[in-house]
């Protein structure tokens, strides 16, 4: 079915709703802030957003004799939105709850458009995107490229994880098989594993080892599952393949973080289906790209689009089989979604 397009005046109703939500939203932190001064407040304490909701964050402890310790956190109004993985300061009260004072600057943040083209951060403080895939459902190369690119803009080293390997087989997964060759031979990192029947999982737990990690994906390709057999205690829902469509169904409904036992911690997102992009310029495109990096500037013409221009160094390198047609053709597919005020240059 066809995207619809929604007018200018319902864009601007939608964003009236939205921007009146959020002032009620402020109104409830401010009162519960309010509520909670009219009581007793601890001193000033580190702590560490480890789930998010709404107004409302769980917040852990992470030095002093309380260290570990959860609580149920209110924002102040004043501060910006914060996300899972974020560093903040914060004050307990008498009642088990406390209120965010301050955050800390981030380190890194993932970040993507919402449904109103806006950019916003969904984790924060990540060194590691986990992008997982599967046979089942269908991947799609596009998809995972356009993570890549992600990682490469926001400075996060990608992993690419290809779960259900079990299921692989010569005859329906060539394909597939080719782009874990194409990536790798690229120079990132890719595992095939099974959190079915534990294998490739040792290489996994040591590659999570001490990073902070989130993980990325297409619902049902297994990051619940694989979340489960590396924290058995968690015990995350498992969402079946829609018959109807064979795509998965969605079982996290908020940014989570997990901490492993021998070191290092593990945010895991809502799945989404689509990551645009919408947000990047051609230049920061081309650059996601890191096989296109060497090609750069070569080309005949100066504002070359990289299409069908004659004396194209990226096209001549697709000829000489420097660079993958798939990847040519995600790169393709990526600018047309571009914004058509960002111009090739």
């Amino acid at each position: 079915m066809a995207k619809r397009h929604l007018t200018r005046r319902q864009n601007w109703r939608i964003q009236k709703i939205q921007d009146e939500r959020a002032a009620r939203a402020d109104k409830r932190a401010d009162k519960a802030e309010e509520s909670l001064l009219g009581g007793d407040l601890g001193p000033e304490q580190s702590g560490l957003v480890i789930a998010h909701f709404g107004v409302q964050m769980d917040v852990e402890a992470t030095d002093g004799a309380n260290a570990g310790e959860i609580r149920r956190c209110y924002r102040r109004a004043n501060l910006p939105a914060l996300v899972t993985g974020d560093r903040v300061i914060w004050r307990a009260d008498n009642q088990g709850s406390g209120v965010i004072v301050a955050q800390q600057p981030r380190t890194t943040e993932l970040c993507r458009p919402d449904h109103r083209g806006q950019l916003k951060p969904v984790a924060a403080n990540v060194d590691l995107l986990v992008i997982v895939f599967a046979p089942l459902p269908t991947p799609y190369a596009n998809l995972i490229d356009r993570y890549l690119v992600a990682a490469e803009q926001a400075g996060l080293e990608p992993l690419l994880v290809m779960n259900k390997s079990d299921l692989l087989n010569d005859k329906d997964h060539g394909e597939l098989q080719q782009w874990l060759r194409d990536y790798a031979k690229l120079g990132y990192r890719v595992l095939s594993l099974s959190a079915d029947d534990g294998s490739g999982m040792d290489d996994l737990k040591a590659t999570l080892k001490d990073r902070i990690s989130v993980f990325v994906g297409q619902s049902g390709v297994g990051k619940s599952s694989l979340i489960n057999v590396l924290l058995p205690g968690e015990d995350l829902r498992v969402g079946a393949l829609s018959e109807h469509t064979g795509k998965g169904t969605h079982t996290t409904t908020t940014a989570k973080l997990f901490h492993f036992p021998a070191g290092g911690d593990l945010i895991d997102s809502p799945g989404i289906r689509e990551f645009g992009l919408m947000h990047i310029s051609h230049d920061e495109l081309l650059e996601g790209f890191i096989e296109f990096r060497p090609y750069l500037g070569m080309c005949r013409f100066r504002d070359c689009r990289h299409q069908q221009e004659p004396g194209c160094a990226l096209l001549g390198a697709v000829a000489d089989g420097n660079i993958a047609k798939a990847r040519m053709g995600s790169y393709k597919y990526i600018l047309s979604t571009l914004s058509a005020n960002d111009t090739p240059r």
